[in-house]
């Protein structure tokens, strides 16, 4: 299993724009304007890998837990559904009932979210304040499949509430580690 740590897309950043269509749910498109004003966790995941996998239901949890607090908590996968047919938008539809996710699940099929984002791997999540800023980048936590560490959410969540109850968010953020984003050929970006 390959290991791909995230980029830590600097801190201040502001949310890149976009504009997808939701493959879970009612259908339809969610664009970053309609994020403006409140805070946001973006978090790009996939079906497939292992380190999704391992935190599916904690996951789940920050869909539940989040959004009456006031943090917009949005999914969105930019795999390669080519090479990779269980990322389809067939397929995100049925693990988000599988898995309990009641957040958006954005598909990112041209991968120009990923792109402009900077997302290496799956998970990598970004949250942003009620001005669109960077606030946190990084791990969920220390979990990751195999190494008997529980999967408790703690790094992201003490962020996020950070955000909440107006209290600094620590620097001291480590990146996320995951399997890669599966680009399509020539999409690869320039490391």
């Amino acid at each position: 299993m390959a290991r791909t740590p995230s980029t830590m897309l600097e801190l201040g950043t502001q949310l890149p724009a976009f504009d997808l269509p939701i493959a879970n749910g009612e259908g339809g498109r969610l664009s970053s304007a309609a994020l403006q004003g409140a805070p946001a966790l973006i978090m790009f995941i996939c079906n497939h890998c292992p380190f999704v996998i391992h935190l599916r239901a904690a996951l789940a949890a920050l869909g539940r837990d989040y959004p009456a607090g006031g943090i917009q908590v949005i999914a969105i996968n930019s795999n390669d559904v080519e090479r990779y047919p269980q990322d389809s938008p067939e397929r995100m539809k049925a693990e988000s009932v599988a898995a309990g996710y009641r957040f958006p699940y954005l598909f990112d099929e041209d991968q120009s979210v990923a792109l402009a984002f900077k997302a290496a791997c799956t998970p990598d999540f970004y949250l942003f304040d009620a001005e669109g800023r960077l606030v946190y980048r990084g791990q969920l936590d220390g979990a990751r499949p195999g190494n008997d560490v529980p999967v408790t959410g703690a790094d992201l969540r003490a962020a996020m509430d950070a955000l909440l109850s107006g209290a600094p968010i620590s620097a001291d953020q480590r990146p996320s580690l995951g399997c890669n984003i599966k680009w399509k050929p020539g999409n690869e970006p320039d490391q």
